[in-house]
């Protein structure tokens, strides 16, 4: 009478059920679903053949087609039983590859839409300071003196400018150097890295067509006449459309990216427990 009475027990329905379920689901995701069975497909066959003609310029002998399907059991031998083993766990390069991996996954969401020139026309003009052609400046510069005496540069400044006054060639006055006299269309930077950063801001503010100095470079003291002085324009997308396209699908790639992780943080419940959690930056 127990023992029937003990039948009737819907817990112990329950109980046999749970024992059912979990024979089966044992047999199903036995050996064979836990990764003793490895599958070579005609597929990845012929997607080793690409690769190693892509790499060697010519198809693969059927030894050496042999090698690689011979290299890729072992690999997936050895990784198979590494994770049974548990060498995955806590291994700070995995996890970096993992996230590499996914991260790229989600870079690559939307990365078949090309964009429209009025994507890139907006992108551009949203950050112009990407593409801005820098300000240029035209000079002529006559070398006077190395850093000396004070006495001795305004001697020299003061024989140049007598010299332009009489209608001399500015290319034969002052004294010899490897520096250009004459400098077309250079930016700021490209100023500063032949003569020196003040010498180049100096440039920004001097009167146009006007011998002015002493002017005070990395090598000494120039008489200098600015020419002409353009300012830093945004080109036009026809111009710059190559560059402009990098930047707006690395920006593309960057924020879906970053719109898939925000998304899959939500899903997580963080806990930090540091002594100073407070202070750390919400997620």
């Amino acid at each position: 009478m127990r023992i029937r009475q003990l039948f009737r027990e819907p817990l112990l329905h329950f109980l046999l059920i749970g024992v059912v379920l979990f024979v089966v689901f044992g047999k199903l995701s036995g050996p064979d679903r836990a990764g003793k069975r490895i599958l070579v497909t005609q597929a990845m066959v012929d997607q080793m053949a690409q690769e190693f003609q892509a790499r060697w310029m010519r198809p693969p002998s059927d030894a050496e087609l042999s090698g690689l399907i011979d290299s890729y059991v072992q690999d997936e031998i050895l990784y198979r039983h590494g994770l049974s083993l548990g060498l995955d766990r806590d291994d700070a390069v995995i996890k970096r590859r993992v996230r590499q991996k996914l991260e790229l996954m989600s870079e690559e969401q939307n990365a078949q839409t090309a964009p429209t020139d009025a994507d890139l026309a907006a992108y551009l003009q949203k950050n112009p300071t990407q593409f801005l052609r820098p300000a240029t400046v035209r000079f002529e510069q006559i070398f006077l003196e190395a850093p000396g005496d004070h006495a001795d540069v305004e001697r020299a400044v003061a024989a140049a400018r007598a010299a332009l006054a009489r209608g001399a060639d500015p290319r034969k006055l002052g004294r010899p150097s490897m520096l250009p006299a004459r400098v077309d269309n250079a930016s700021q930077d490209d100023v500063a890295r032949d003569f020196g950063a003040a010498f180049a801001a100096t440039l920004t503010t001097l009167p146009i067509n006007e011998w002015t100095g002493p002017v005070a470079s990395s090598f000494g003291t120039h008489l200098v006449r600015v020419t002409a002085r353009a300012p830093a324009v945004l080109p036009p997308l026809s111009e710059v459309r190559p560059m402009v396209m990098r930047e707006w699908e690395n920006a593309r790639r960057t924020t879906s990216r970053d719109e898939n992780y925000q998304k899959l943080r939500r899903e997580y419940d963080v806990v930090i427990e540091a002594k100073h959690s407070a202070a750390l930056p919400a997620r």
